[in-house]
């Protein structure tokens, strides 16, 4: 029997009384990010099978946007980990996931079929990103059902002129986030969320209450996991100190501009983004 009560406490850490835990959903209530791997290997059949889920998540309108590249070799993974910089880990892992939006495969099948793609633009450039990120996310529920750990690599977008052509990926065609994937060498604590009440809206959209529940939150992720002064965002543009929450520490970081380049590598790859 699965305690769900304790495992809302977890990850939110306040109690939320009246809400049930299906045994069947409380893998995802206690899904933790992993970042060591064990030398062992994911076998081709499960990796297989795992891409096979994966490939089952909805997708906008059947279109099937996206692709992923498999990554093996372990030189190659560690070429990506070293451009990152900050996350040596990433050479760890035994498998390395590549998942992209994907545009190229609609404008072959409308040149096969002898008609224009008239719809080369900013939506479809949201459906790619969306498909995309629906299937990376099936995938790692599957992989985390199995006892695999994953984490997502937004980075792999921070150095994409050197990423792409290391991967072959064509006009159309662009990194969304890589994913490392192995057998985890030990599993990491919950991390805690923000509240329900900041995050689900009922009916309407209503944000009056932000400062007070993000303030509370602050305290208790302060509480169970304070952030240490070096690992601060952007402390090369604000002054390292203790004691900053969460919310500060959220500020820190979209108050520089990161990636401002990503559209502008877009266009160059044939998005038109209007």
């Amino acid at each position: 029997m699965v305690d769900g009560p304790a495992l809302l406490k977890a990850r939110f850490g306040i109690e939320q009384p009246g809400v049930e835990v299906p045994d069947v959903i409380a893998p995802l209530l206690d899904r933790r990010v992993v970042r060591r791997y064990t030398e062992q290997a994911v076998p081709d059949s499960l990796l297989d099978a795992l891409l096979a889920a994966a490939q089952s998540a909805p997708a906008k309108s059947d279109l099937q946007q996206y692709s992923v590249v498999v990554m093996r070799d372990a030189p190659r993974i560690k070429q990506i980990a070293d451009w990152i910089g900050t996350m040596d880990w990433i050479a760890t892992a035994p498998v390395f996931l590549v998942w992209c939006g994907d545009m190229r495969r609609g404008q072959r099948l409308c040149e096969l079929h002898d008609m224009p793609h008239a719809n080369n633009n900013l939506d479809t450039f949201l459906n790619t990103a969306v498909d995309c990120s629906l299937a990376m996310a099936q995938f790692m529920a599957a992989a985390e059902a199995v006892g695999l750990g994953t984490c997502p690599i937004s980075y792999v977008r921070g150095h994409i002129e050197r990423v792409s052509p290391l991967l072959g990926l064509p006009s159309g065609v662009y990194p969304m986030a890589g994913l490392t994937v192995g057998w985890p060498v030990f599993r990491r604590p919950v991390s805690m969320r923000l509240p329900p009440s900041v995050v689900v809206h009922r009916e309407r959209y209503n944000d009056n209450a932000l400062e007070r529940d993000v303030a509370a939150y602050d305290g208790r992720r302060r509480e169970r996991e304070p952030t240490a002064p070096g690992s601060l965002k952007n402390n090369d543009v604000y002054p390292p100190r203790e004691g900053v929450g969460w919310s500060e520490n959220v500020a820190r970081q979209l108050s520089v501009p990161e990636r401002f380049g990503f559209a502008a590598y877009l266009r160059t790859k044939g998005f038109d983004l209007a």
